[in-house]
């Protein structure tokens, strides 16, 4: 999982939180500065982000209470309650909720029990980093499923690295609200691929990678479980195999 900030990370975040709204607005398009993280704004798009927290400690009377780790996003599926995240956000955990759109201990779009996960045989195995991807299947709240309250992105895979800029939007976990950064993901090796954008420290592991047509192409983590530093991340080439594991879990009953 990726580490916590160094020393000088929070003072880079400062800094980078400085950049104007426009420059925000433009990064989380995907279309403006490349390479800048920013705060996230609250979006169609960001609400269908949310942090992970365990389910024992996740509600208080006045809130959630708990600390979140790792990220995950919904994507579409055909019964509407399909997450995708890092197989290391959900391998030897305890129950999880997913709160979409979190921000400051609420949760505006309501608190989503995780009911099954799904994670890559090798990964299950042997911990193997090129398997680095897994989704979870939560509950529905009031006959809904969190896809008919939030959206969802579509989840796509054999995509040229590099093809098109992608926004990551993710949750460190000494953050209460998410970060977000647009760059061109370049090739790591056959299997993995990266992206540099400085600020993204533990809890970002699981952040989707949505290009401009709103489709995941990534997910983070991978080498290093994420990344060793917090400025450049890896995730995963999304391939056949992350391909049949989406439609084994869309499929699930």
């Amino acid at each position: 999982m990726k580490r916590s900030p160094r020393p000088y990370a929070a003072l880079l975040g400062v800094v980078l939180l400085a950049v104007t709204s426009a420059s925000e607005a433009a990064a989380g398009g995907g279309t403006g500065p490349l390479g800048v993280t920013v705060a996230a704004g609250v979006t169609p798009g960001t609400a269908r982000v949310g942090a992970l927290f365990d389910a024992a400690d996740a509600e208080g009377p006045g809130g959630l209470v708990g600390t979140h780790s790792c990220t995950a996003s919904v994507v579409r599926g055909p019964h509407r309650d399909l997450l995708v995240t890092a197989a290391h956000c959900l391998a030897g955990r305890g129950p999880l909720v997913f709160v979409p759109g979190y921000r400051d201990g609420k949760a505006p779009y309501g608190v989503w029990r995780v009911e099954r996960d799904f994670l890559p045989d090798r990964w299950a195995e042997r911990r193997d980093e090129d398997r680095d991807v897994a989704f979870a299947v939560v509950g529905e709240k009031g006959g809904k499923g969190v896809e008919d309250v939030v959206g969802g992105n579509r989840f796509v895979t054999r995509t040229d690295v590099g093809a098109t800029a992608v926004t990551v939007t993710g949750y460190p976990d000494s953050r209460e609200t998410p970060l977000t950064c647009s760059d061109r993901p370049r090739s790591h090796s056959r299997t993995q691929q990266r992206i540099d954008c400085p600020g993204l420290s533990g809890g970002t592991s699981g952040s989707p990678w949505v290009n401009g047509f709103g489709e995941v192409v990534g997910v983070l983590g991978g080498h290093e479980q994420g990344g060793a530093t917090d400025d450049i991340s890896y995730s995963v080439v999304l391939g056949a195999e992350a391909a049949a594991l989406y439609r084994r879990a869309a499929s699930a009953p």
